[in-house]
């Protein structure tokens, strides 16, 4: 890591520092070149792909994979860094470190820079599906744990690096097998740590410095099905509503009526943690949270990108019904998306739904896999580690706290741990956040630079835990 550049932003002014060597970077291109997409539909996902990534992981990390056991679980990977203390269920382990190895489908091709799975590495950036969800923090992983091997680190408790295969298609064959593995050999770590927050810069309104945000839980998530069957018929004489109109009505109650807003205990641990960095008024009215809770939610609820800190969130996504302009249609059906605040859970949604809907010829029921959100989030024992090193990495920053709006593979670790925390030392800006999932996927040589060498430290400060 010899190259030093920077970036800057008037609202943030610079942020740089050493940015990866060609060699590191054209590692990681290289696992994006591989096409490891995942799809529902299971017949649609090439394992040849993942198989490419393996070999490349094995012959780019050679002391990993001489030192270091693992186990397979479809393509999914869990290592094992043995520590020095006693084997068996007892062991002593510091932290089990997660990412993905899989990435979501490109659906507009016509709109990247460069082709999505070509791995192009420039001067400032490493591109492509993958270089940001999740591929950067497998490789920066390995990156670190090879490093730290060569420089003869010899951890006092195990550590646990579990690489799902499947986690944009919930994890259910990766990390949820991972999981009951650990927790059948009784493991029962100090540390998580996954993907989720990040650092960012000029996002949050009226704080300057960049805000480190360690994600400590997750909301949960349900898509609800809404259907609508009838007996058809010519459109020239139909009955006072269709399928369509029935099932329209319905969708629209449900996005009319949300879940009321609420300020959870982690909501307002966030708050009170970046108050220093705010001026006055709002310091003070930061420091009155606990007492004017409603108000903060109501701030908090005017952006669609902080509403979902302190809601349920509904978001209709697919609705569908007819077959012509001139035939009434006899099957209509939607899917309304929700993700759970903690506190909520997927009974509460599905009875919501028939609350505000109020019409029994609406079927309404679960759609696939759901997940309840995280029990109780709060800042584990270990959180000032990732905190104190998040500093280090990018000095300045405002560390705080925060919950998943998506789903992760932590979820399914959450109880093989002390303190989980969901985060990648990584600076990103408004237009950074819509690549993730989107067109134009990049991570910048800096963030991969800042990644490993996150990594590193904490590795060397876990090597030490006992």
């Amino acid at each position: 890591m010899t190259r030093t550049s920077s970036t800057e932003d008037p609202a943030v002014g610079p942020i740089g520092g050493p940015a990866v060597d060609a060699v590191t970077a054209e590692r990681l291109a290289a696992a994006v070149r591989c096409r490891t997409v995942s799809h529902e539909d299971r017949a649609l996902i090439d394992d040849t792909e993942f198989e490419r990534l393996i070999d490349h992981l094995e012959q780019s990390f050679p002391l990993v994979h001489s030192r270091l056991t693992w186990e397979t679980f479809g393509h999914s990977r869990l290592y094992r860094w043995a520590g020095s203390g006693d084997a068996g269920t007892s062991e002593p382990v510091a932290a089990i470190l997660l990412a993905h190895m899989d990435v979501v489908p490109v659906d507009d091709l016509d709109g990247w820079t460069h082709p999505p799975f070509a791995g192009v590495v420039d001067d400032e950036f490493v591109w492509g599906r993958g270089a940001m969800d999740d591929k950067c923090r497998v490789l920066a992983i390995l990156e670190a744990v090879e490093q730290a091997l060569a420089d003869g680190v010899h951890p006092a408790a195990s550590m646990y690096l579990a690489f799902g295969h499947d986690e944009e298609v919930f994890g259910t064959e990766g990390a949820a097998r991972m999981a009951q593995r650990l927790r059948e050999a009784g493991v029962r770590a100090r540390l998580l740590l996954d993907e989720g927050g990040v650092i960012t810069a000029g996002v949050a309104d009226g704080i300057d410095a960049p805000v480190a945000t360690i994600m400590v839980g997750e909301k949960g998530f349900a898509t609800v099905r809404l259907s609508v069957s009838d007996v058809g018929g010519h459109s020239s004489m139909p009955g006072r509503q269709t399928a369509v109109g029935r099932l329209a009505r319905a969708v629209a109650r449900i996005q009319d009526h949300p879940f009321p807003l609420r300020l959870t205990p982690v909501a307002v641990d966030m708050l009170l943690r970046v108050r220093q960095f705010v001026s006055e008024p709002r310091r003070t009215l930061l420091g009155l949270v606990h007492v004017a809770g409603p108000v903060a939610a109501r701030v908090l609820a005017a952006r669609p990108t902080t509403e979902a800190l302190v809601r349920t969130t509904t978001a209709p996504t697919v609705i569908k019904g007819g077959v012509k302009p001139n035939v009434l249609p006899q099957r209509a059906e939607a899917l309304v998306n929700f993700r759970i605040l903690p506190g909520d859970s997927v009974a509460d949604v599905l009875a919501h739904c028939r609350k505000v809907v109020r019409d029994k010829e609406v079927r309404i029921e679960l759609d696939g896999v759901a997940s309840e959100p995280s029990a109780d989030p709060v800042a584990g024992p270990d959180f000032e580690l990732v905190a104190e090193l998040a500093r280090e990495v990018v000095p300045g920053v405002a560390v705080t706290v925060g919950v998943v709006p998506g789903a992760t593979d932590s979820r399914h670790y959450d109880d093989l741990v002390a303190t989980r925390c969901n985060f990648s030392p990584i600076v990103l800006r408004a237009a950074d956040l819509e690549r993730i999932h989107g067109t134009d996927e990049r991570i910048s040589r800096i963030d991969y630079a800042r990644l490993i060498r996150f990594n590193r430290l904490l590795i060397d400060r876990l090597a030490r835990f006992a």
